[in-house]
């Protein structure tokens, strides 16, 4: 996934990497991301470089997307 990629799910789902990283995975506690001292932008990069740490499934139709989990949350979408 390119940046522009994942800045236009990000802008789709209406969520910050914050809201979008997997913080249960183990890369995300490995890299530190738990850091207070981690931006934004530092969370978007990692997930560039780490894409396990993206939560997904994601469904996109047309200008909006959704997270598949739970499954119900696609229904809303169609």
């Amino acid at each position: 996934m390119s940046a522009s990629d994942l800045k236009l799910v990000l802008t789709k789902l209406g969520m910050t990497p914050s809201q979008l990283i997997r913080q249960n995975e183990a890369d995300f506690k490995r890299l530190t991301l738990d850091s207070v001292n981690v931006t934004e932008q530092h969370l978007f990069e990692a997930m560039l470089m780490h894409p396990i740490l993206i939560e997904r499934p994601i469904v996109v139709v047309d200008t909006k997307a959704v997270i598949g989990r739970p499954p119900e949350n696609v229904l809303g979408l169609l």
